[in-house]
């Protein structure tokens, strides 16, 4: 694994406070092209899959759409894969997502299917077990989880199935469809549900969204304190970049304020262990 100390150091600071976007995904691209490993090159390939995905779905939906710059195929080699129906030798495009134009026409006639969320979990699955860095897994499995406990949730509260909305096999689901308590059992294993089961709580469906991503903003965090300087610190901001870009149209002021709140919030509920802290110098409490 490399030390990207020049590249880190060079990149504009960020927070999730200030949605103020100073730097761009094409001129970031370039750098990882020109510095890191194939090794590391191939890791930070999976972020950008994702934007791949997004294109395969708007090129078939639309041959003459426009699609986003940074992913890592061209649009000839969509054009391929679509127009060879998902065959093996479709330039060296992942299995799921040959699978997923293969499967593409049968599926769009079907009552209730939506592509752009069938690939997603797709993605996510794949990323999940075959990214060869465990923080880089780790993300895609918390994104595959979360989305599926919101979904099953939202299943749920409307009397539908929840077995036909969720996706993937792993402990999480067998989790979901197996309980039918509140959180499905999963505080138990996972610390990170009851923060999940506060989010579900919020009416308003921006603050929503706003939540999970400071949830998981703090969460890249956490995985990174100790390694500032290496690929899973650069993923790590590739991703809160990412967060920022979606964001970059709100009121800038309000957002700022929410997410101030939102962060605060988050970081009051987190146990940091006592080794972290026991260095650091005693401050009072501003709320006594």
């Amino acid at each position: 694994m490399g030390n990207y100390y020049c590249l880190m150091t060079g990149l504009p600071d960020i927070s999730l406070e200030n949605t103020k976007i100073s730097v761009s995904f094409s001129d970031l691209k370039e750098s990882i092209d020109f510095e890191l490993s194939n090794k590391d090159k191939k890791i930070i390939s999976f972020f950008f899959l994702k934007n791949d995905c997004v294109n395969l779905v708007k090129l078939l939906k639309n041959p003459d759409a426009q699609i986003e710059e940074n992913g890592n195929f061209s649009k000839e080699q969509y054009d391929d894969l679509i127009a060879t129906e998902g065959e093996e030798n479709s330039n060296s495009f992942p299995q799921f997502m040959r699978d997923f134009v293969h499967e593409y026409h049968e599926n769009k006639e079907k009552v209730g299917y939506f592509p752009e969320d069938d690939i997603l979990y797709r993605f996510y699955e794949y990323a999940s077990s075959a990214c060869p860095n465990e923080m880089v897994k780790d993300w895609y499995k918390l994104n595959l989880d979360t989305t599926n406990i919101l979904t099953a949730i939202l299943a749920r509260d409307n009397g539908w199935n929840i077995a036909q909305y969720i996706k993937g096999e792993n402990d999480v689901t067998e989790m979901i469809l197996a309980n039918s308590s509140k959180d499905f059992n999963l505080s138990r294993e996972y610390d990170y549900m009851n923060t999940i089961m506060d989010i579900v709580e919020c009416t308003d469906p921006v603050l929503k969204e706003k939540k999970m991503d400071a949830f998981k903003w703090l969460w890249l965090d956490d995985q990174t304190f100790f390694d500032s300087f290496s690929v899973d610190a650069l993923f790590a901001y590739i991703c809160k970049l990412d967060m920022l870009v979606r964001w970059d149209k709100l009121d800038i002021e309000k957002g700022q304020e929410t997410f101030r709140n939102i962060i605060e919030n988050l970081r009051g509920e987190a146990r940091v262990p006592d080794e972290f802290t026991s260095h650091l110098p005693k401050t009072e409490n501003v709320n006594s």
